[in-house]
């Protein structure tokens, strides 16, 4: 017995949702994404978005800029050998830590601490400078004057130029009422996480 011929579609064309055997259409799987991407440390396993994670992918970008080498990386982090490998294998750390690299070298966050990791270096440079019997008194000088730079640079401020706030009320007849707060802590900068800017 032949089954009844379907009745064809008579609405707006590319919205005919019944198809039969012939005409469905190959449909690809849809991509999972996995929202907990994870990595070994100390032998437990973290979420790269978590705090820790966060931290871990900031040192690797600093290791990728050579300013943290692998073993100081291990070290922090206790990471064992076997750990290390898959570490190096997994694609959702290394494409977090292409990101933050980019970032980095955008804010140019990757700049001033490379360049502070080599300003360490310039106290002994300028140490062999100024001992050096032979080299031109000119510059033994110059050296003795900016490793006293280098030496005191916390000493900019004077103690008279510390941050405070005075209130001065003038209340008439020669009254003024002065409130001062005394010296003002120093302030901190605060680095701004992307999570920090969300206000929800």
């Amino acid at each position: 017995m032949a089954t009844p011929a379907a009745k064809p579609y008579g609405g707006v064309p590319g919205f005919n949702i019944d198809w039969d055997d012939a005409q469905t259409p190959t449909v690809k799987p849809a991509r999972v994404t996995r929202t907990n991407d994870t990595v070994v440390l100390r032998g437990v396993s973290v979420p790269l978005n978590g705090d820790v994670g966060q931290a871990f992918i900031s040192d690797c970008a600093r290791n990728r800029e050579r300013i943290f080498s692998d073993a100081q990386l291990q070290e922090k982090y206790d990471i064992d050998p076997s750990d290390w490998n898959d570490i190096i294998k997994n694609k959702p750390l290394r494409l977090a830590i292409n990101s933050e690299c980019e970032r980095r070298m955008l804010n140019g966050d990757g700049a001033r601490e490379a360049a502070a990791k080599q300003f360490v270096k310039a106290p002994e440079v300028l140490g062999g400078i100024l001992e050096d019997q032979g080299a031109n008194p000119r510059h033994r000088i110059e050296a003795a004057k900016e490793l006293r730079a280098t030496a005191r640079s916390g000493d900019e401020k004077t103690g008279a130029d510390t941050d405070r706030v005075i209130i001065t009320i003038n209340l008439g007849n020669d009254e003024k009422l002065v409130v001062d707060s005394g010296p003002l802590p120093p302030k901190r900068i605060k680095e701004t996480v992307d999570g920090d800017a969300d206000p929800w």
